[in-house]
């Protein structure tokens, strides 16, 4: 055999070796990716791809309505405040009117005045003096310009007279005779006290005093 022949030979029996050394490596790692186990995705740990990013919230700013709601709340509070003073200024009125209303209830009337003195009856027979009964009411306050009208309820006739019984009259006013039924009017128009009484029947006594 010559030395070709056997180099030829050699060379083959290499070329075979090689083809089945590839032909083990690639069954070997046939098997090894069949029977390796394969990781399946758990739900505590999803995959990556699967995650979903969270938007991200912009940084918090200034509400822009604030300027306008404090405005309203000061509008509020101002008028408030006027509802206020003006419940204060009615309510003072108020006051005022009814202090003043009691003020004029309070003062005495002004102008003249017209005062009543009854002569009841049985003042003729004695015995009214023991109470002033004589006559009714027996002492008058009265004001300059004021007038006195006696009034004779009795069934008999009297006098009004200034004065007094121990003195005598005075001749300021006089009545004479006053008949039942009728009346005697005088008007004051200076200050001081008179004293007066019936010359008919003297126990009879009354008083006006003027202010």
């Amino acid at each position: 055999m010559s030395s070709v022949d056997k180099a030829a030979i050699g060379w083959s029996i290499g070329i075979a070796a090689v083809a089945v050394a590839i032909a083990f490596a690639g069954t070997s790692n046939t098997l090894q990716s069949v029977n390796a186990p394969v990781a399946m995705p758990t739900t505590s740990d999803p995959p990556a791809e699967l995650e979903m990013e969270l938007p991200v919230m912009p940084p918090a700013t200034d509400d822009p309505f604030a300027d306008a709601a404090a405005k309203v709340r000061e509008q509020a509070d101002v008028m408030a405040d006027d509802t206020m003073m003006a419940d204060d200024t009615m309510m003072a009125d108020d006051t005022m009117m009814a202090d003043d209303t009691m003020m004029a209830d309070d003062v005495a009337p002004t102008g003249p005045t017209s005062w009543d003195v009854i002569t009841p009856e049985g003042t003729s027979v004695p015995g009214c003096e023991l109470d002033d009964t004589c006559f009714m009411p027996s002492s008058i306050m009265a004001q300059v310009g004021d007038t006195v009208n006696w009034v004779n309820n009795d069934v008999a006739a009297h006098t009004v007279s200034s004065g007094s019984p121990r003195d005598g009259p005075t001749n300021v006013f006089d009545s004479g005779l006053v008949m039942a039924g009728t009346v005697f009017s005088h008007t004051f128009e200076e200050s001081g006290t008179y004293p007066y009484f019936c010359l008919v029947h003297p126990w009879m006594i009354g008083t006006v005093v003027v202010e």
